[in-house]
């Protein structure tokens, strides 16, 4: 069973544009599927999980690219090196002959690596997440919600999704993190990823954590980097609109997947969440996340921030696209309260919405203030071209 993705859009439309299409997300967001499902039998699937394709990439690098050089997807590119120069060659030689190679990986920095030196200019980059809740039937969309969005767990109902993560977190430290970063004590990693999913939604303090494991700063950095290399969380930066003024440095930590998120906490049934005391942090966790996916999947230049100034005042996002600044603030609660909109109330950022996302139903509260019902708001999403 396939789902159709909101990013076959800017694929079928990236490939009139560029000689090679890029596509990168983290394990087991589709992205393979979605290239196969969208572009049927235009294109032939070379995997780099197949022994005999690397051999003959290996031995025989010419006869390999004259092979396959016309109407490609080459799977899991970034562990073949080796590819990318011979595919320069190829789009050199014809440098407006669009849309013949397509390349998947799920190495946010080993794929950017290979791009920069080889594709620079060549090359249309687009990034697949897990779904979004308005590509997962309407029946399965509350589950989602605290169960998780990646494709094979939504087609088969989350059946087996506890041994499913603990698979995919395996699988993940095993071959991304031993390609990406030398981590010799996996268990101090682990020990700081579940550190994170404790704090999910709120602002990171690698001190605070180094203290806490027992792992220097510096190492902590390191494997925060490798940990938004693959997708597996992303920052929200703090917003300020002088460079020189910034209210509050640390950025806030989510994570892609609050299915995820919900295995690496221990909370996996969504009526124990659900009134619980990280039920605001899923919430907003699901929401910034939504956000971020649309970004990806529409090809968006639309950018996501927080505020928060010294005194505690907070919006949970900025989001910024050309002169337009949009302010929203998002709640767990079904039941609307006058002070959610009191920060965004006093608040002027410019020319933009301000919006109060939570679970009850959609109405205006104020002239230039709404309060929407989270699902509503994410369908709108694209209708406002964010």
């Amino acid at each position: 069973m396939y789902y159709p993705r909101n990013a076959e859009n800017i694929v079928r439309e990236y490939l009139h544009l560029f000689p090679v299409l890029g596509v990168m997300g983290p394990r087991q967001s589709g992205k393979s599927t979605m290239l196969r499902k969208t572009l049927g039998d235009d294109f032939e699937y070379i995997t780099f999980d197949d022994f005999e394709k690397r051999e003959l990439l290996n031995n025989d690098p010419k006869k390999f690219i004259s092979r396959y050089s016309r109407k490609v997807i080459f799977d899991e590119a970034h562990y073949v090196p080796e590819l990318f120069p011979l595919i320069k060659q190829v789009v050199d030689n014809d440098r407006f002959n669009y849309g013949n190679f397509i390349l998947t990986g799920s190495g946010q920095f080993l794929m950017s690596k290979h791009f920069s030196e080889s594709l620079a200019g060549r090359i249309g980059l687009i990034q697949l997440m897990p779904m979004q809740l308005t590509e997962i039937p309407l029946s399965k969309q509350q589950t989602a919600i605290y169960s998780g969005s990646y494709p094979e767990l939504v087609v088969r109902n989350w059946s087996g999704s506890r041994a499913w993560y603990n698979s995919y977190l395996e699988t993940y430290i095993q071959k991304d993190l031993r390609q990406m970063t030398n981590i010799a004590d996996i268990h101090a990693f682990t020990a700081f990823l579940r550190y994170l999913a404790a704090n999910a939604a709120q602002a990171v303090n690698l001190s605070e954590i180094s203290r806490s494991i027992g792992i220097s700063v510096t190492t902590l950095n390191r494997w925060l980097s490798v940990l938004e290399a693959s997708y597996v969380v992303f920052l929200l930066q703090p917003y300020y609109k002088n460079l020189g003024k910034r209210l509050v440095k640390s950025p806030k930590i989510y994570f892609m997947d609050t299915g995820l998120l919900s295995y690496l906490t221990g909370i996996e049934a969504r009526q124990i969440i659900e009134g619980g005391v990280m039920e605001g942090q899923f919430f907003e966790n699901f929401i910034v996340s939504e956000i971020r996916k649309h970004i990806f999947h529409s090809g968006s230049s639309a950018r996501m921030f927080y505020y928060r100034t010294n005194h505690g005042d907070e919006i949970d996002i900025v989001l910024e696209q050309g002169s337009r600044t949009d302010l929203i603030e998002i709640k767990a609660s079904e039941s609307y309260r006058p002070l959610f909109h009191k920060i965004i109330a006093k608040s002027d950022f410019g020319s933009g919405s301000k919006k109060v996302v939570f679970q009850g139903d959609t109405s205006e509260m104020l002239n230039d203030i709404t309060a929407v019902n989270f699902v509503d708001f994410l369908k709108g999403l694209s209708s406002e071209q964010v």
